[in-house]
Protein backbone atom coordinates (compact mmCIF):
# COMPACT_ATOMS: atom_id res chain seq x y z
CA UNK A 1 0.00 0.00 0.00
CA UNK A 2 2.38 2.81 -1.21
CA UNK A 3 -0.65 5.46 0.19
CA UNK A 4 0.10 4.28 3.34
CA UNK A 5 4.26 5.32 3.57
CA UNK A 6 4.12 8.65 5.11
CA UNK A 7 6.86 10.25 7.26
CA UNK A 8 5.74 10.42 11.17
CA UNK A 9 5.76 7.27 11.82
CA UNK A 10 2.10 6.04 11.96
CA UNK A 11 0.97 2.60 12.92
CA UNK A 12 1.06 1.48 9.73
CA UNK A 13 0.20 -2.58 10.60
CA UNK A 14 -2.98 -1.05 12.30
CA UNK A 15 -3.58 1.64 9.51
CA UNK A 16 -3.68 -1.10 7.06
CA UNK A 17 -6.46 -2.98 9.47
CA UNK A 18 -8.72 -0.02 9.41
CA UNK A 19 -8.42 0.68 5.78
CA UNK A 20 -10.14 -3.25 5.42
CA UNK A 21 -12.25 -2.32 8.59
CA UNK A 22 -13.96 0.10 6.71
CA UNK A 23 -13.46 -1.08 3.08
CA UNK A 24 -15.60 -4.13 3.98
CA UNK A 25 -17.90 -2.71 6.59
CA UNK A 26 -19.00 0.31 4.51
CA UNK A 27 -18.03 0.90 0.53
CA UNK A 28 -20.05 4.32 0.82
CA UNK A 29 -17.59 5.73 3.88
CA UNK A 30 -15.06 4.03 2.36
CA UNK A 31 -15.51 5.36 -1.15
CA UNK A 32 -15.96 9.08 0.44
CA UNK A 33 -12.51 8.57 2.49
CA UNK A 34 -10.46 7.69 -0.71
CA UNK A 35 -10.98 12.00 -1.68
CA UNK A 36 -9.37 12.56 1.57
CA UNK A 37 -5.73 13.85 1.39
CA UNK A 38 -3.33 10.61 2.41
CA UNK A 39 -2.76 11.42 6.40
CA UNK A 40 -6.46 12.32 7.14
CA UNK A 41 -7.63 9.47 5.07
CA UNK A 42 -5.63 7.18 7.71
CA UNK A 43 -7.08 8.89 10.96
CA UNK A 44 -10.66 8.63 9.35
CA UNK A 45 -10.06 4.66 8.87
CA UNK A 46 -9.19 4.72 12.29
CA UNK A 47 -12.31 6.88 13.66
CA UNK A 48 -14.38 4.27 11.43
CA UNK A 49 -12.95 1.03 12.73
CA UNK A 50 -13.16 2.38 16.27
CA UNK A 51 -16.73 2.93 15.99
CA UNK A 52 -17.35 -0.26 13.87
CA UNK A 53 -16.01 -1.96 16.55
CA UNK A 54 -18.51 -0.87 19.29
CA UNK A 55 -21.13 -1.50 16.66
CA UNK A 56 -20.46 -4.83 15.88
CA UNK A 57 -20.72 -5.66 19.96
CA UNK A 58 -24.04 -3.95 20.15
CA UNK A 59 -25.24 -6.08 17.11
CA UNK A 60 -23.37 -9.17 17.99
CA UNK A 61 -23.20 -10.18 21.31
CA UNK A 62 -26.07 -11.06 23.73
CA UNK A 63 -26.46 -11.11 27.45
CA UNK A 64 -24.33 -9.75 30.69
CA UNK A 65 -21.40 -10.68 28.32
CA UNK A 66 -22.77 -7.94 25.72
CA UNK A 67 -22.31 -5.08 28.16
CA UNK A 68 -18.87 -6.56 29.74
CA UNK A 69 -17.31 -6.31 25.92
CA UNK A 70 -18.46 -2.83 25.33
CA UNK A 71 -17.29 -1.57 28.39
CA UNK A 72 -14.07 -3.10 27.19
CA UNK A 73 -14.47 -1.48 24.14
CA UNK A 74 -14.87 2.25 25.96
CA UNK A 75 -11.97 1.26 28.33
CA UNK A 76 -9.83 0.91 25.26
CA UNK A 77 -11.12 4.47 23.68
CA UNK A 78 -10.37 6.20 26.82
CA UNK A 79 -6.94 4.55 26.85
CA UNK A 80 -6.13 5.92 22.90
CA UNK A 81 -7.09 9.30 23.66
CA UNK A 82 -4.84 9.10 27.13
CA UNK A 83 -2.11 8.12 24.21
CA UNK A 84 -1.97 4.82 24.98
CA UNK A 85 -1.15 2.47 22.08
CA UNK A 86 -2.37 -0.96 23.50
CA UNK A 87 -1.78 -4.00 21.47
CA UNK A 88 -4.38 -4.25 19.76
CA UNK A 89 -4.89 -1.71 15.69
CA UNK A 90 -8.06 -0.56 17.16
CA UNK A 91 -6.75 1.00 19.99
CA UNK A 92 -3.09 1.75 18.20
CA UNK A 93 -4.22 3.34 15.54
CA UNK A 94 -7.30 5.60 17.51
CA UNK A 95 -4.77 6.85 19.50
CA UNK A 96 -2.31 8.12 16.64
CA UNK A 97 -5.40 9.99 14.76
CA UNK A 98 -6.05 11.53 18.46
CA UNK A 99 -2.88 12.73 18.58
CA UNK A 100 -2.61 14.07 15.09
CA UNK A 101 -6.41 15.65 14.93
CA UNK A 102 -8.10 17.34 18.00
CA UNK A 103 -10.94 14.34 17.83
CA UNK A 104 -13.65 14.65 21.06
CA UNK A 105 -14.05 11.88 23.27
CA UNK A 106 -17.10 13.53 24.29
CA UNK A 107 -18.38 12.64 20.61
CA UNK A 108 -17.35 8.55 21.51
CA UNK A 109 -19.18 8.91 24.87
CA UNK A 110 -22.30 10.26 23.23
CA UNK A 111 -21.79 6.98 20.67
CA UNK A 112 -21.25 4.48 24.04
CA UNK A 113 -24.55 5.43 25.27
CA UNK A 114 -26.03 5.37 22.03
CA UNK A 115 -24.77 1.69 21.52
CA UNK A 116 -26.23 1.06 25.40
CA UNK A 117 -29.41 1.36 24.04
CA UNK A 118 -29.56 -1.28 22.16
CA UNK A 119 -28.07 -3.65 24.57
CA UNK A 120 -30.68 -2.36 27.14
CA UNK A 121 -33.42 -2.84 24.19
CA UNK A 122 -34.32 0.72 24.63
CA UNK A 123 -37.88 1.75 23.42
CA UNK A 124 -38.88 4.53 20.98
CA UNK A 125 -41.76 5.87 21.85
CA UNK A 126 -41.72 9.18 19.99
CA UNK A 127 -39.78 10.89 17.26
CA UNK A 128 -38.05 12.78 19.47
CA UNK A 129 -36.61 9.35 21.17
CA UNK A 130 -35.61 7.87 17.41
CA UNK A 131 -33.73 11.31 16.85
CA UNK A 132 -31.84 11.00 20.21
CA UNK A 133 -30.69 7.38 18.78
CA UNK A 134 -29.82 8.53 15.65
CA UNK A 135 -27.54 11.67 17.07
CA UNK A 136 -25.69 9.11 19.53
CA UNK A 137 -24.46 6.64 17.51
CA UNK A 138 -24.10 8.50 14.32
CA UNK A 139 -24.59 11.94 14.44
CA UNK A 140 -21.68 12.35 17.06
CA UNK A 141 -19.12 10.70 14.04
CA UNK A 142 -19.85 14.18 12.37
CA UNK A 143 -18.12 15.73 15.36
CA UNK A 144 -15.11 13.08 15.27
CA UNK A 145 -14.40 13.44 11.18
CA UNK A 146 -14.79 17.33 10.75
CA UNK A 147 -11.82 18.24 12.39
CA UNK A 148 -9.99 16.06 10.84
CA UNK A 149 -10.81 17.41 7.22
CA UNK A 150 -11.04 20.94 8.81
CA UNK A 151 -13.90 23.50 9.25
CA UNK A 152 -14.57 26.73 9.38
CA UNK A 153 -18.09 28.43 10.86
CA UNK A 154 -17.53 27.00 14.40
CA UNK A 155 -20.41 25.27 16.33
CA UNK A 156 -22.93 25.76 13.16
CA UNK A 157 -21.03 23.80 11.19
CA UNK A 158 -20.56 21.30 13.68
CA UNK A 159 -24.10 21.25 14.18
CA UNK A 160 -24.73 20.55 10.25
CA UNK A 161 -22.18 17.85 10.57
CA UNK A 162 -24.37 15.91 12.79
CA UNK A 163 -27.41 16.53 10.59
CA UNK A 164 -25.80 14.84 8.07
CA UNK A 165 -24.71 12.07 10.79
CA UNK A 166 -28.35 11.30 11.81
CA UNK A 167 -29.55 11.54 8.18
CA UNK A 168 -27.38 8.77 7.48
CA UNK A 169 -28.31 6.68 10.63
CA UNK A 170 -31.86 6.72 9.69
CA UNK A 171 -31.60 5.88 6.33
CA UNK A 172 -29.77 2.88 7.58
CA UNK A 173 -32.87 2.58 9.93
CA UNK A 174 -35.49 2.92 6.62
CA UNK A 175 -32.82 0.38 5.15
CA UNK A 176 -32.65 -2.37 7.63
CA UNK A 177 -35.88 -2.52 9.16
CA UNK A 178 -36.87 -6.50 8.34
CA UNK A 179 -33.08 -7.26 9.41
CA UNK A 180 -33.60 -5.74 12.71
CA UNK A 181 -36.90 -7.15 13.65
CA UNK A 182 -34.82 -10.50 13.23
CA UNK A 183 -32.79 -8.75 15.85
CA UNK A 184 -35.65 -8.13 18.10
CA UNK A 185 -35.62 -4.18 17.54
CA UNK A 186 -37.74 -2.21 16.14
CA UNK A 187 -36.80 1.49 16.03
CA UNK A 188 -40.04 3.05 14.10
CA UNK A 189 -41.15 5.10 17.21
CA UNK A 190 -44.75 4.07 18.41
CA UNK A 191 -46.37 7.04 18.24
CA UNK A 192 -45.97 7.09 14.30
CA UNK A 193 -46.87 3.40 14.38
CA UNK A 194 -50.25 4.33 16.00
CA UNK A 195 -50.94 7.42 14.10
CA UNK A 196 -50.30 5.62 10.54
CA UNK A 197 -52.14 2.33 11.45
CA UNK A 198 -49.35 0.03 11.19
CA UNK A 199 -49.08 -2.51 13.67
CA UNK A 200 -46.43 -4.75 15.45
CA UNK A 201 -48.31 -7.72 13.64
CA UNK A 202 -47.90 -5.92 10.05
CA UNK A 203 -43.98 -5.75 10.67
CA UNK A 204 -43.22 -9.10 12.05
CA UNK A 205 -45.47 -10.09 9.05
CA UNK A 206 -43.89 -8.02 6.89
CA UNK A 207 -47.03 -6.38 5.31
CA UNK A 208 -45.99 -3.24 2.98
CA UNK A 209 -49.56 -1.13 3.23
CA UNK A 210 -50.67 1.31 1.93
CA UNK A 211 -50.23 2.67 5.84
CA UNK A 212 -46.71 1.97 6.16
CA UNK A 213 -45.56 3.25 3.02
CA UNK A 214 -47.06 5.97 3.90
CA UNK A 215 -45.13 5.48 7.61
CA UNK A 216 -41.73 5.10 5.47
CA UNK A 217 -42.35 8.44 3.14
CA UNK A 218 -42.94 10.00 6.44
CA UNK A 219 -39.58 8.96 7.60
CA UNK A 220 -38.21 9.08 4.16
CA UNK A 221 -38.67 12.84 3.97
CA UNK A 222 -37.04 13.82 7.61
CA UNK A 223 -34.53 11.78 6.19
CA UNK A 224 -34.13 14.76 3.49
CA UNK A 225 -34.85 17.08 5.94
CA UNK A 226 -31.63 16.63 7.89
CA UNK A 227 -29.36 15.79 4.74
CA UNK A 228 -30.79 19.02 3.66
CA UNK A 229 -29.52 20.90 6.53
CA UNK A 230 -26.40 19.13 6.85
CA UNK A 231 -25.55 20.01 3.24
CA UNK A 232 -25.40 23.42 4.30
CA UNK A 233 -21.89 23.37 6.24
CA UNK A 234 -20.57 21.36 3.58
CA UNK A 235 -19.01 24.57 1.71
CA UNK A 236 -17.39 25.21 5.51
CA UNK A 237 -15.71 22.15 5.09
CA UNK A 238 -11.57 22.71 4.27
CA UNK A 239 -10.09 21.80 0.90
CA UNK A 240 -10.91 17.59 -0.06
CA UNK A 241 -12.93 16.95 3.03
CA UNK A 242 -15.98 18.71 1.74
CA UNK A 243 -16.01 16.42 -1.43
CA UNK A 244 -15.82 13.17 0.54
CA UNK A 245 -18.27 13.92 2.49
CA UNK A 246 -20.89 15.12 0.01
CA UNK A 247 -20.11 12.25 -2.02
CA UNK A 248 -20.34 9.81 1.55
CA UNK A 249 -23.98 12.27 1.86
CA UNK A 250 -25.27 11.48 -1.79
CA UNK A 251 -24.82 7.90 -2.10
CA UNK A 252 -26.14 7.71 1.27
CA UNK A 253 -28.73 9.22 0.28
CA UNK A 254 -29.53 7.31 -2.74
CA UNK A 255 -30.37 4.55 -0.42
CA UNK A 256 -33.94 6.26 0.05
CA UNK A 257 -34.21 7.06 -4.07
CA UNK A 258 -33.51 2.85 -4.40
CA UNK A 259 -35.89 2.35 -1.53
CA UNK A 260 -38.64 5.05 -2.47
CA UNK A 261 -38.40 3.40 -6.39
CA UNK A 262 -39.24 -0.44 -4.74
CA UNK A 263 -42.63 0.40 -2.91
CA UNK A 264 -40.87 0.52 0.09
CA UNK A 265 -40.58 -2.67 0.72
CA UNK A 266 -37.50 -3.21 3.00
CA UNK A 267 -38.19 -6.85 4.64
CA UNK A 268 -37.95 -8.60 1.27
CA UNK A 269 -35.06 -6.86 -0.26
CA UNK A 270 -32.44 -4.37 1.06
CA UNK A 271 -32.47 -0.84 -0.72
CA UNK A 272 -29.15 0.15 -1.81
CA UNK A 273 -27.19 2.01 -4.65
CA UNK A 274 -25.20 -0.02 -7.22
CA UNK A 275 -21.23 0.92 -7.50
CA UNK A 276 -21.82 2.08 -11.25
CA UNK A 277 -24.41 4.48 -9.73
CA UNK A 278 -21.87 5.19 -6.90
CA UNK A 279 -19.19 6.41 -9.25
CA UNK A 280 -21.61 8.70 -11.18
CA UNK A 281 -22.82 10.23 -7.92
CA UNK A 282 -18.97 10.63 -6.72
CA UNK A 283 -18.36 12.30 -9.92
CA UNK A 284 -20.98 15.17 -9.58
CA UNK A 285 -20.20 15.65 -6.30
CA UNK A 286 -16.12 15.98 -7.23
CA UNK A 287 -17.95 18.65 -9.76
CA UNK A 288 -19.85 20.34 -7.01
CA UNK A 289 -17.46 20.46 -4.68
CA UNK A 290 -13.54 20.67 -5.67
CA UNK A 291 -11.61 23.42 -6.71
CA UNK A 292 -8.46 23.23 -8.32
CA UNK A 293 -6.67 23.96 -5.01
CA UNK A 294 -8.47 20.92 -4.00
CA UNK A 295 -8.01 18.53 -6.98
CA UNK A 296 -7.92 15.04 -5.73
CA UNK A 297 -7.21 11.55 -7.17
CA UNK A 298 -10.73 10.95 -8.49
CA UNK A 299 -9.15 8.66 -11.39
CA UNK A 300 -7.57 6.54 -8.47
CA UNK A 301 -10.66 6.55 -6.19
CA UNK A 302 -12.55 4.93 -9.29
CA UNK A 303 -9.89 2.54 -9.63
CA UNK A 304 -9.66 1.14 -6.12
CA UNK A 305 -13.59 1.11 -5.82
CA UNK A 306 -14.20 -0.76 -9.09
CA UNK A 307 -11.07 -3.25 -8.01
CA UNK A 308 -13.13 -3.45 -4.52
CA UNK A 309 -16.77 -4.42 -6.67
CA UNK A 310 -14.50 -6.48 -8.95
CA UNK A 311 -16.10 -4.50 -11.94
CA UNK A 312 -14.19 -3.86 -15.23
CA UNK A 313 -14.26 -1.06 -17.23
Amino acid sequence: MPDLNLPGSPPLAALRWCRVMTRVHSQTFYLGSLLYPRRQRLAVWAVYAACRVGDDIADEYTGAGARVELDRWWARVCSAFCGNPGDDPMQTALAWATREYPIPLDAFAELYEGFCMDLTGQSYDSLDDLTLYCRRVAGVVGFMVAPIGGYRGGAHTLEQALMLGQAMQLTNILRDVGEDLSRGRVYLPAELLSRFGVTHADLQAGRVTPEYRALMAQLCGLAREWYARGREGIPALEGRARVGVAAAARTYEGILDDLEAHGYDNFSRRAHVPPRHKLRLLWQEYRAHSSPASACPVAWAEQQYLRLKGLRG
